[in-house]
């Protein structure tokens, strides 16, 4: 049986931003497109990732104004980055030792996915609740 890659578990074509844009520009493209992470981008380098979760706790639960602030000032920047023909077992063996819940994937330089704990709940266990909530549609 061949080992089961990345790509075949990803969510691609992910949605990206710039690292000096603001939070409220990030929030705005997480509503637009339903999601909850953004892969962050300086110059064409994969710089971080940023969350619905991170700009709550660690911007506006602590006061900051999401016009002002930007998205570098919230990001996770120790980023790992897996490929799509890395196999998954990678992708999760990285997500349990760094704690982790997104995992950008890219291709060279360019963010071509995320896998998530949800894409392989869904792909491992897809009788599981998380399996069920990740393949829900998203709250209005």
């Amino acid at each position: 049986m061949a080992k089961q890659l990345v790509r075949d578990v990803m969510t691609s074509n992910p949605k990206t931003i710039k690292s000096g844009d603001t939070l409220q520009h990030a929030a705005e493209m997480m509503r637009d497109a339903a999601i909850g992470d953004l892969i962050v981008m300086d110059n064409s380098h994969v710089e971080g990732i940023v969350t619905d979760r991170d700009i709550v706790v660690r911007a506006v639960a602590d006061g900051a104004d999401p016009k002002a602030a930007h998205v570098r000032d919230v990001c996770s920047k120790a980023v790992v980055t897996v490929t799509p023909d890395s196999p998954v077992d990678e992708a999760i063996r990285i997500m349990r030792e760094r704690a982790i819940r997104r995992l950008p994937v890219v291709q060279g330089e360019k963010p071509v996915g995320v896998v998530s704990l949800g894409d392989l709940a869904v792909e491992r266990d897809s009788n599981s609740a998380l399996a069920d909530i990740s393949a829900a549609d998203p709250n209005d």
